[in-house]
């Protein structure tokens, strides 16, 4: 009852913290070892969870994450990934919007959602070695380590 409670509390408090964000998106599938750092914190992701701008997504060597996001973009990162989500808002009415993320590590595989079908380049994901500028497709980005 007690790790529940501060569960919820906990839940609360990350949910107060991220302000006036908006939901950019939710966990839908989490395997094995998958965090979420957000404002200095530490959480393990649960299919579920919001994720929101400027959250890091952190997946181990035994984990993997699917995450849905406002625009209907589907996000997999593999394992030893590590994923910013930079910028992301979404006007739900004319489907504008930006969408910038960046992989350090990992695998990451996209199916773009309406952002990308609406503007062209209004979604990007950088490396540490490129910028991709998505025009509505659907791809796979690999880091390797350095």
């Amino acid at each position: 009852m007690k790790a529940m409670l501060f569960g919820v509390l906990c839940a609360a408090l990350l949910s107060a913290a991220a302000g006036a964000d908006e939901v950019a998106g939710v966990f839908k599938v989490v395997k094995g070892g998958v965090s979420l750092q957000r404002q200095g914190a530490s959480l393990p992701a649960a299919v579920g969870m919001p994720v929101y701008q400027s959250d890091l997504v952190i997946t181990a060597a035994d984990g993997s994450a699917g995450i849905t996001f406002e625009d209907n973009s589907l996000l997999s990162l593999g394992p030893s990934s590590r994923l910013s989500l930079d910028r992301f808002n979404f006007n739900s009415t004319t489907h504008a919007g930006a969408f910038e993320t960046t992989l350090s590590s990992g695998k990451l595989a996209v199916v773009s959602g309406k952002i990308a079908h609406q503007q062209l380049d209004a979604m990007k994901v950088r490396t540490p070695s490129s910028i991709l500028g998505v025009r509505g497709t659907k791809f796979l980005v690999e880091v390797g380590a350095r």
